[in-house]
């Protein structure tokens, strides 16, 4: 799929990593803080690059646009991020046209989530589109397309129950405290930030433990306390936190970091601690685990405990997908009409020019010539033949850039892509 913006022989890729081939780790050195993005988006900018949008989650890094080859946009993740381009061999993945389209399809509609029916990456895709597009990379093409996916992502929550129930991250870590901590409504729970993953962490512990013991720690206190504000909890200062580390019974940790905060050099225990580590990268050193009593879990292993919950989400992927297939094909035949349309109204122009001239020739050569009649039926006659060279492009069958550069050739018009 060519970029009909561009003279440049371009293609649209989507290029990136996910959980499914890369670890935390990995995709902790892969990931794009928001200072990141914006450099990166910049770079592309001066590179040439006339369309892409950039996401980048605690589940994936990914970049879609146009490119002459796809190594230009894995360059582009490598260079503002900690990870390396043989890195990215490795786990990495490359989809091109229709592929390309396809996966943004499953990403933005939950179906590619780490949890099935987790629709929280479509907010992602709208502000990463946004911010694309304020700085002019994100052409006509682009805008359709992440539209598309925004619709297939409404009509699926809407029409299907692949996101019934409570399951996510953040509930899958409140289900594992609750299973695994004896009288948790009695113990000293810490949370360590209050970005997306843990306010609904937080919600959903006040919910399900009826725990008045839950203190909040975010680097911006003035969050913490607007989120403690709604739940009636407890906030400290970000420099309190290695005191209340010594308190706590279970610490769930949900930054942003690009570093590790908590490791064993802050950690003076006398008591069995529980820590859950929803960030990415990683925000809890594993250095941790060589204390007696402490207990690490990362969200890679809240993510993969399945309850019957996933199980009758399962049920509905084939309603999804058909949803999907029936807003890409919209998407498609506009993709063709927007390519071939150029060609046409060359067309139409260059067989008006003929009509006009030969009727000026006829008009001076036959006397009581009705110029007026011979207008109306030339006209038909040119929104036929016009009309037989659209739906021979519109076919599904017909190779379109052949068929274009034929009728160009014979023809001998040029047509302007707009």
């Amino acid at each position: 799929m060519e970029n009909n913006n561009t003279s440049k022989h371009q293609y649209f890729y989507a290029v990136g990593l996910s959980y499914k081939k890369a670890d935390a780790e990995i995709r902790g050195k892969f990931s794009l803080d928001g200072v990141a993005k914006t450099r990166l988006l910049e770079q592309a900018k001066n590179e040439g690059i006339e369309s892409l949008i950039v996401t980048s989650t605690c589940n994936r890094t990914e970049i879609y646009g146009f490119a002459e080859h796809p190594f230009q946009l894995i360059k582009l993740i490598c260079e503002n991020s900690q990870g390396s381009v043989e890195s990215f061999q490795k786990v990495g993945f490359v989809y091109k046209n229709q592929e390309a389209i396809s996966h943004l399809f499953r990403v933005g509609t939950g179906l590619d989530s780490q949890i099935l029916g987790d629709f929280e990456i479509i907010a992602q895709i709208k502000s990463s589109f946004s911010q694309s597009k304020g700085l002019g990379l994100a052409h006509a093409f682009m805008e359709r397309l992440v539209n598309s996916v925004i619709q297939a992502s409404k009509k699926i929550k809407t029409d299907t129950e692949i996101s019934s129930g409570a399951t996510s991250v953040s509930f899958a870590a409140v289900q594992y405290i609750i299973k695994n901590v004896e009288d948790i409504g009695n113990k000293n729970i810490l949370l360590f930030g209050t970005g997306k993953i843990g306010r609904n962490t937080c919600e959903n512990l006040v919910k399900h433990t009826k725990n008045e013991h839950i203190t909040l720690i975010n680097r911006t206190k003035e969050k913490a306390e607007k989120l403690a504000g709604k739940l009636n909890l407890i906030v400290k200062d970000y420099s309190e936190l290695h005191l209340e580390l010594q308190k706590a019974d279970v610490v769930v940790v949900a930054t942003g970091a690009q570093n590790p905060t908590i490791d064993k050099a802050i950690l003076n225990l006398k008591k069995p601690l529980l820590i859950l580590d929803l960030s990415i990268p990683k925000n809890a050193h594993e250095n941790v685990e060589e204390l007696d009593g402490v207990t690490l879990i990362h969200m890679d292993y809240l993510s993969q405990l399945t309850d019957e919950t996933l199980e009758n989400r399962k049920k509905h992927i084939p309603a999804a997908e058909a949803i999907i297939e029936e807003i890409k094909e919209e998407f498609i035949t506009w993709t063709k009409g927007r390519k071939f349309a150029p060609t046409i109204n060359a067309l139409k122009a260059k067989l008006n020019a003929i009509k006009a001239s030969e009727l000026d020739f006829q008009s001076k050569k036959i006397s009581n010539f009705n110029e007026e009649q011979a207008e109306i039926i030339s006209n038909r006659i040119i929104q036929k033949i016009t009309t037989h060279f659209a739906n021979h492009l519109k076919d599904d069958n017909t190779m379109v850039d052949e068929s274009i550069e034929w009728i160009e050739k014979v023809f001998k018009i040029g047509a302007t892509a707009k």
